[in-house]
C-alpha cells in the first residue's frame, strides 16, 4: 500500500505491520441487491494517494466502468490526511455516479490519526448524501485500514447519521467488536503471522485468519479479505524502503474458491491499483504517478486477474459455490515470474545497499520470502465444455485435461517462450503464445519477482502512462531498462 506525501513516512513502518465499460444510469438510492439477489457485495481498495494529481471526474471513468463491468459492487476509496483528498474525492463520488458505481470512505489510519473521530465523522457526513454513496442496512458505510483504539461513539456523534462502521482492527487489540458494525480483516496472504512469509516455524493461513474474525464478530458482517499477489522491492533510493514477499502462485484461485464456500457477506479484493505492493487488478494505464514501483510494474499487466474472477463474483452475487454455471465462453488466464526465483541479480539489484529498515522488511537481494515461491507457470481454465490443454515452456510440453467450469494446472519454469493450445474434439479452440518469456538475465537490473498475467485470447495492451514511469531511472544500477525481455 504504497501512496504519496504524508504515506510515505508509514511505508517505512510497514503497511501490514498491525496486522470495456458497462454504463447504467446512476441513482442516490440504487439498491445494489437488485443486482447481486442475496445482497453479498462486492469491494475492491482504491489507493486515492497514487491519483492525488487527477484534475477531472473522467479520469476515473475507465476505472469505475471496468470494476463495475466485472460485477464489482463498490471500490473503498483509501485516503488520508493530505491536501489533494477532498478534491480527489469529489472527482471520484462523481465519476462513480455517472457510472452506476458505489464507493465509500476508508480511512487509513497510518495517516489519520485514531484521536481524530470528529475530523472522521465529519468527513462521512460531508459525503454521506452523495448519489454514489454505499448504503448498507440503510446506513452510510464506511471503513478503514487499521484504526484499533479509535473512539467509535465519538465518531458516530459527529458524524450525526446512521454509519455502518465496518473498520479492518485487530481481534487481538483490545478493541471493542460490540461498537461495530462489522470487520475487515487485511491479512490477506499466507504468512508467519509476523508480517513476513511464512516459514519453518509458522505458516498462518489467511483462512485461520476467517476463523478469528467470525469468532470475533460474534455474527456480525465480515469483510473477507482477497489478494492475488504481494511483491515489493523499494530500495534506498526512497524512505521507504522494503523488500519482501507473501508467497501467492495459485491463492488468487484458492481464495475465490475458499470464498465461496466460507459465503461471508462481503469481501474486499486487495487492491484496484497498489503498484507498489503487486496486488493490483486494474490496468497499468489508468493515470497514476509513479512512487518507484515502475521498476517492477512496468510491462506487468494484471488484467487477466479481473477476467479470472468474473464468474467468481457472479458465484459469490448469487450464494453459489461453483462458478461453472457463469462460464459462457472459453479462456486461458496464465501467470508467471520473469525469471526463477535463484537468479542472481546481486550485481545490479537496487536493494543491495543499506536503507532505513524501521518496518523490519528490508532484505537486500532477493526478497525476504523468495524461498517460497514456486518456480512455475500458474494457469487457469474457464470453459464451457471438457477440452484438452497443452501447455509449452521452452519447448518442454505437458497435457492435461481441463474439465467445463473453472480448474488450475501448472507447468515448471525455463527461460523461453510460454505458450497454450486447448483442443476439443480433435479441433483447436485456442491458441497462442504469451507476451512474455521467461528471462535468463534480471530484468531493468533487479530481483523482480512480480508477476506477468495474461490471457488467450489475448486482452487490450496495457502499458503504463509517462507519469507512471516517471520514476524508473531512480536507483537503477543499469543503463537500459527492457522489462519483458
Amino acid at each position: 500500500m504504497i501512496v504519496k506525501n504524508v504515506f510515505k513516512a508509514v511505508m517505512a513502518a510497514g503497511m501490514l505491520a498491525s496486522a470495456v465499460g458497462l454504463t447504467l444510469p446512476p441513482s442516490a438510492e440504487r439498491s445494489l441487491s437488485s443486482r447481486n439477489g442475496g445482497g453479498n457485495l462486492v469491494f475492491c481498495h482504491f489507493m486515492m494517494g497514487i491519483v492525488g494529481t487527477r484534475t477531472s471526474s473522467s479520469e476515473y471513468d475507465e476505472d469505475m466502468r471496468r470494476a463495475q463491468a466485472a460485477g464489482i459492487d463498490a471500490f473503498a476509496l483509501n485516503i488520508g490526511a493530505d491536501q489533494y483528498t477532498d478534491a480527489q474525492l469529489a472527482l471520484a463520488y462523481k465519476s462513480a455516479a455517472d457510472n452506476g458505481m458505489k464507493v465509500f470512505l476508508s480511512f487509513d489510519f497510518h495517516s489519520f490519526g485514531v484521536g481524530e473521530a470528529a475530523h472522521v465523522g465529519s468527513m462521512i457526513a460531508k459525503y454521506a448524501s452523495l448519489p454514489a454513496q454505499l448504503r448498507v442496512d440503510g446506513k452510510v458505510f464506511a471503513s478503514s485500514f487499521v484504526g484499533d483504539g479509535f473512539d467509535v461513539a465519538a465518531m458516530r456523534t459527529a458524524a450525526g447519521i446512521d454509519v455502518f462502521w465496518a473498520p479492518n482492527v485487530n481481534p487481538g487489540s483490545g478493541s471493542d467488536f460490540n461498537a461495530l458494525d462489522g470487520a475487515m480483516n487485511w491479512l490477506a496472504w499466507p504468512s508467519n503471522g509476523r508480517n513476513k512469509a511464512p516459514d519453518s516455524s509458522r505458516v498462518a493461513s489467511v483462512g485461520e485468519g476467517d476463523g478469528i474474525y467470525f469468532a470475533a464478530l460474534a455474527g456480525k458482517p465480515y469483510i473477507a479479505p482477497i489478494s492475488p499477489w504481494f511483491f515489493t522491492h523499494f530500495g534506498p533510493e526512497v524512505p521507504y524502503s522494503k523488500n519482501w514477499v507473501f508467497p501467492s502462485d495459485f491463492l488468487w484461485y484458492n481464495r475465490w474458491r475458499e470464498v465461496l464456500s466460507m459465503k461471508p457477506r462481503f469481501l474486499e479484493i486487495l487492491t484496484w491499483n497498489d503498484y507498489g505492493e503487486s496486488h493490483y487488478i486494474g490496468r497499468l494505464d489508468s493515470p497514476h504517478g509513479d512512487d518507484g514501483n515502475s521498476k517492477w510494474s512496468h510491462g506487468f499487466p494484471h488484467n487477466g486477474w479481473l477476467d479470472m474472477a468474473q464468474p467468481f463474483i457472479k458465484a459469490f452475487h448469487d450464494g453459489a459455490e461453483d462458478p461453472k454455471p457463469y462460464i459462457k465462453e472459453d479462456k486461458i488466464v496464465y501467470w508467471f515470474r520473469p525469471t526463477l526465483k535463484g537468479i542472481d541479480c546481486d550485481a545490479t539489484d537496487t536493494t543491495m545497499s543499506d536503507a532505513n529498515n524501521s518496518s523490519g522488511n528490508y532484505f537486500k537481494g532477493r526478497p525476504g520470502g523468495w524461498e517460497s515461491m514456486r518456480d512455475e507457470v500458474f494457469v487457469v481454465t474457464l470453459l464451457t465444455e471438457p477440452a484438452t490443454l497443452t501447455m509449452a515452456v521452452a519447448g518442454k510440453t505437458k497435457t492435461v485435461d481441463a474439465p467445463a467450469g473453472a480448474a488450475k494446472f501448472s507447468i515448471g519454469m525455463t527461460p523461453g517462450d510460454v505458450s497454450f493450445n486447448l483442443k476439443r474434439g480433435g479441433n483447436v479452440k485456442l491458441s497462442g503464445t504469451a507476451g512474455m518469456k521467461i528471462l535468463d538475465y534480471c530484468p531493468c537490473g533487479i530481483y523482480n519477482f512480480n508477476a506477468y498475467v495474461g490471457t488467450i485470447p489475448p486482452g487490450k495492451p496495457d502499458e503504463l502512462l509517462p507519469a507512471g514511469y516517471a520514476s524508473i531511472q531512480n536507483g537503477l544500477k543499469v543503463s537500459s531498462c527492457s522489462p519483458r525481455g
